[in-house]
């Protein structure tokens, strides 16, 4: 389905509601929507038909100087690879590549992708370093990639964190346990209704370890901000009851916890924007169902494009480094 037909689907769909039910605004709070716009809808289509419903087609911005991502690609490369040079040193190397740029075109992508100085340069070099031989420098923890620790086994650092779903009617705030295995970026969820406390970041632990356990991953190691749920009694109990290793991020440095950033990004623009703007939510049972339900998706099937999962899935990357750590055994 196109998102010409998911946007007319849901315009015609709000329509229908409001006049089966006589309510335009209970109407527009299902939807999402003002009750503005519902009757600009409805006028569009009482004068010209259900053919209005459709989106408008927008003509893409014309950037007759837009950089090619090749171009942006090679940039980014030269950077790394040559920290300590700044924007118009790297011309002349930029140019053995083909690409022939302003200076201040180049520092506008390096700013963009968090290089704009030699510092964050050489931490990015450091943590790409780390990534491909496993050593792990100072530099490297300071990366602006946000990485966070190195893992060559799955299990062996497993990236802790919470994510704010929202408060529900009838039910109050509802937050997300968040577990992302750093070596495969296998991930497991959990929805908490309350207060997020060291008590029930324990729990999440014996959950955690039962679902790794059932995906073939062996818990050895956490990472997490020291945020109270990760710091308190009964978590720090719970830790040194199942022997694991803890490691914990200096304050104020979400990057050094990336890969639990980012999957929030993904459950949120993925999942939760979507399941939320399909209809009300007042059922935290139903909610978890359909989470877990994407989260084997996202474990199994889901193509993962970062720079670290090329394209892979979890699951890929769990086979791939399991018979890479036999062949080394052997």
């Amino acid at each position: 389905m196109t998102h010409e037909n998911i946007v007319y689907d849901r315009r015609r769909a709000l329509l229908e509601h409001a006049a089966r039910i006589g309510n335009v605004s209970e109407a527009c709070r299902v939807f999402g929507v003002s009750r503005n716009s519902y009757y600009k809808r409805l006028a569009s289509a009482s004068e010209y038909g259900l053919s209005a419903l459709l989106p408008k087609e927008r003509r893409s911005p014309h950037q007759p100087n837009a950089m090619s991502p090749e171009e942006v690609s090679a940039i980014l490369a030269e950077a790394v690879a040559r920290p300590t040079l700044g924007p118009r040193s790297l011309l002349r190397h930029l140019a053995g590549r083909g690409v022939h740029r302003s200076a201040s075109g180049v520092a506008k992508v390096l700013r963009r992708h968090q290089l704009g100085t030699a510092k964050q340069r050489v931490a990015a070099l450091a943590s790409l370093t780390a990534a491909d031989a496993g050593q792990v420098t100072d530099a490297a923890l300071e990366g602006p990639f946000g990485f966070c620790l190195f893992a060559t086994h799955p299990g062996q650092v497993v990236s802790l964190d919470t994510l704010y779903v929202g408060r529900l009617k009838g039910v109050g705030a509802v937050w997300q346990l968040t577990a992302v295995d750093v070596a495969t970026r296998t991930a497991v969820v959990q929805l908490v209704v309350g207060d997020k406390t060291a008590a029930v970041a324990a729990g999440f632990l014996d959950h955690l370890r039962k679902a790794l356990r059932r995906l073939g991953i062996t818990l050895t190691g956490i990472l997490s901000d020291n945020g109270p749920e990760f710091t308190g009694k009964d978590f720090a109990m719970k830790v040194t009851a199942m022997g694991l290793v803890h490691h914990r991020i200096p304050p104020r440095s979400p990057n050094h916890n990336a890969v639990c950033e980012r999957f929030h990004g993904t459950v949120l623009a993925e999942f939760f924007r979507p399941h939320f703007h399909r209809g009300r939510v007042d059922d935290v049972a139903l909610l978890e169902k359909s989470l877990q339900a994407w989260i084997v998706d996202y474990n199994e099937h889901r193509p993962n494009h970062g720079n670290y999962m090329r394209g892979r899935t979890p699951l890929q990357v769990k086979r791939e480094l399991k018979t890479r750590l036999r062949q080394t055994a052997a």
